[in-house]
């Protein structure tokens, strides 16, 4: 065939690795042999109790609504959000997911001209997003598994258009507190401006301790070079239903709004979401429960001389040794974690905090493996 009649894919798409989610349950039954019952999945983040019994219930009365499109601008769920947070609804943006707001900010702001800044060991989809848009990637040695913002404001070039920074982060569950936040986020708008972005993603924010939250949305007027990203998927337990939302200054929100699908929130996703916002009750045992099993891997990694590393959010992050090999016996087993080794931490094994019975076999298969 005449090569210019060949498929062209541009380079930098031809070296992207597709994204790898965890195994499905259905999957590992398949392969294994074993019954769906038996198998626990502690590989995604997800919520254990799954989502709210009021959640569930406006699902199930306003599932009719499927038929009809959604709002396209999902203003019910916005007035939740603004009210909640104390915010404008101007500078609210609603995604597929935080993943797509992710991606819609890589693809206003990034180009082949311009480069983006993450940790060696931050979330997949940074590396995933720039890549896409043919932009340079600099990537930041960590500081004890977790973001180095002074090395990270260091390495500010002048192609440089986004700066990703996890907070807690993923896979390795680190935190940086709100000090050392606010003195990088003041150094870079002092020094770059609109210029540069920082886009603070707190997927996991719903689980750090009390004596350590702040309220970043309040961080958007200081900084109008701040995009904040949170997610439905983790504490509220509506993985399944992809909903997301950042805040920022309203320039921001206003380019971003221009290459956002339309409908690209689902009707029962803004219903779901909307209703979760008002059950803090089911927010609060969903992070009393995670702290409770949170100590008791802890203990169990300690009693099988395990090395992990100090978690701010629903997983840990462990270190196993021969992870592809303990990673396959788990799964013979029956239980799925998640290996990391994509993040060049080959030895380490990234554990979601499940329910009692579900850490309680993992501990069980886990020592039975190792001893």
């Amino acid at each position: 065939m005449d090569s210019n009649k060949s498929l062209y894919i541009p380079n930098y798409i031809k070296k992207i690795l597709p994204y790898q989610a965890g195994k499905p349950i259905e999957e590992l039954a398949r392969e294994f042999n074993i019954n769906v019952k038996d198998i626990i999945k502690l590989a995604s983040n997800e919520n254990p109790l799954g989502m709210s019994e009021k959640v569930k219930k406006a699902i199930e009365k306003y599932v009719s609504v499927v038929s009809r499109y959604p709002d396209a601008n999902a203003f019910n769920l916005k007035v939740s959000l603004s009210e909640k947070y104390n915010v404008p609804m101007e500078c609210l943006i609603l995604g597929n997911g935080s993943n797509d707001i992710l991606e819609m900010i890589s693809m206003t702001f990034l180009d082949r001209s311009s480069s983006a800044i993450y940790s060696e060991y931050s979330f997949a989809v940074y590396k995933l997003a720039t890549q896409a848009r043919g932009a340079r990637h600099i990537v930041v040695p960590s500081l004890n598994y977790g973001n180095n913002l002074e090395a990270m404001f260091y390495s500010i070039e002048p192609d440089t258009r986004l700066i990703f920074i996890a907070n807690p982060n993923n896979p390795t569950g680190t935190f940086v507190n709100s000090e050392i936040i606010i003195n990088f986020l003041d150094n870079v708008w002092k020094k770059y401006g609109k210029s540069v972005l920082v886009i603070l993603d707190e997927a996991y924010s719903e689980y750090i301790d009390d004596n350590l939250c702040f309220n970043s949305f309040e961080l958007i007027d200081l900084y109008p070079n701040l995009i904040i990203c949170r997610t439905f998927s983790k504490a509220y337990g509506l993985a399944g239903l992809r909903v997301g939302f950042a805040i920022a200054d309203k320039d921001i929100i206003g380019f971003l709004n221009r290459i956002r699908q339309p409908f690209n929130v689902n009707s029962l996703a803004q219903i779901a979401a909307i209703t979760a916002l008002e059950d803090d009750e089911f927010l609060e045992k969903s992070r009393l429960l995670n702290n409770i099993e949170k100590k008791k891997l802890y203990k169990a990694f300690e009693n099988l001389d395990l090395e992990y590393v100090t978690s701010y959010g629903n997983f840990i992050l462990v270190r196993v040794g021969d992870a592809k090999s303990i990673n396959y016996k788990l799964l013979k087993l029956g239980v799925i974690v998640r290996p990391v080794d994509s993040y060049n931490l080959s030895e380490w094994l990234r554990v979601t905090i499940g329910l009692p019975s579900e850490n309680d076999f993992f501990i069980k298969s886990l020592r039975e493996i190792i001893r």
